[in-house]
């Protein structure tokens, strides 16, 4: 039954791919669709996606990957705070070797330096409740997906009356960036193939102001090969007919509304603030910070830290990839000096990341 299946969706893939060059051929100029979801990039590159569409059909990878937009200045406090001995700093584990200004965290947990990854914001509470006498920092990294758990932390460590736990938070929302993509005349976007994970939480309803003011179409799409192909479809049907609207591909996992639990976990413990991105600098509402009567747990005001701006590798070319304005294939250090194994930016780092993708899948 398996591979009955995968017969059928490899004929259905094949279908559409005829069908975008039917509609390509119709088109008055070639279009630039940017996919803003580390997920989608990997199953482009991975499926081959670019190599079925005609010329004119451009896909763009956006800045999608959370690790990789998270900057070097954040990576640099983390580090720092980790100097501390009486500090246990926690992390998902693809934190752990993203380049900072001088060395990254996995180099200084082989030093010595109590870095742990854990599997859930959860389990770095635990860890605190187990661990009275020293501090526990998570970091707080992510789009709308992981916020409202790691908001849970925070409730549950105030449930738990833990003085011992906080988070470094660099939380980032999606809505923002893709604004400034979409008013960027040298990137000149046609569409956006919006994030599926995130939009399970914010809904499909966030994307309508993008769609209204800008007039560009947006569509929500799914990662499997037949769902990429046919948000595709969905754009340049908008495109062909002169709309510019939102719609859900993904309609067996994102509704209009989103996850109204999570949106309210998330507004009880963040509030909207400027935020850093690496590659599109400091966007104005577009990051989430914990709210000042949860400033208990808010590692910045606890440890009165000072977010340094951190120095990349001038020749990484990250921030462009980031802002798809370049390819990957474009940097002179990718599959050189930068790789997998040694990342020099944070885009090869992330399995999300397009550098990432395109090492593993697109040479």
């Amino acid at each position: 039954m398996k591979y009955q299946d995968e017969f059928r969706d490899r004929d259905l893939v094949r279908n559409m791919a005829d069908n975008i060059g039917r509609m390509a051929a119709l088109l008055a100029e070639p279009v630039n669709f940017m996919e803003v979801c580390g997920t989608h990039t990997m199953s482009i590159y991975q499926y081959g996606i670019r190599s079925l569409l005609p010329d004119n059909v451009r896909l763009v990878s956006g800045p999608g990957c959370p690790v990789c937009v998270t900057p070097v200045g954040y990576v640099d406090q983390a580090i720092a705070c980790s100097a501390d001995q009486n500090n246990i700093v926690t992390t998902f584990g693809d934190m752990l070797r993203v380049p900072g200004s001088m060395s990254s965290l996995m180099e200084e947990r082989a030093k010595g330096a109590d870095i742990r990854i854990v599997y859930s914001p959860l389990d770095a509470v635990a860890l605190a409740q187990d661990n009275p006498e020293r501090r526990v920092i998570f970091l707080g990294v992510g789009f709308e997906t992981t916020a409202p758990a790691i908001a849970a932390s925070i409730l549950d460590a105030a449930r738990r009356n833990l003085a011992n736990y906080c988070v470094l938070a660099s939380h980032k929302t999606m809505p923002v960036p893709m604004e400034i993509l979409t008013a960027d005349p040298e990137l000149n976007l046609s569409g956006y193939l919006c994030p599926a994970h995130v939009s399970t939480v914010i809904g499909g309803n966030a994307y309508k102001p993008l769609a209204e003011k800008y007039h560009i179409p947006c569509v929500v799409t799914g990662f499997e090969p037949a769902d990429v192909m046919q948000g595709i479809e969905m754009l340049l049907a908008q495109r062909l007919s002169r709309q510019s609207r939102v719609e859900i591909q993904y309609s067996r996992a994102v509704t209009w509304e989103g996850n109204s639990k999570a949106m309210a976990i998330l507004e009880r413990v963040f509030t909207p603030c400027d935020a850093a991105w690496r590659g599109l600098g400091v966007l104005p509402g577009s990051g989430l910070a914990i709210r000042d009567e949860l400033a208990a747990f808010d590692a910045v005001k606890v440890l009165a830290l000072n977010l340094p701006e951190g120095k990349e590798n001038p020749a990484c070319r990250c921030g462009e990839v980031l802002k798809g304005k370049l390819s990957p294939f474009d940097c002179p250090l990718f599959a050189t000096a930068c790789t997998p194994e040694a990342p020099v930016g944070a885009c090869m780092v992330s399995s999300e990341g397009t550098c990432a993708a395109a090492y593993k899948y697109g040479r």
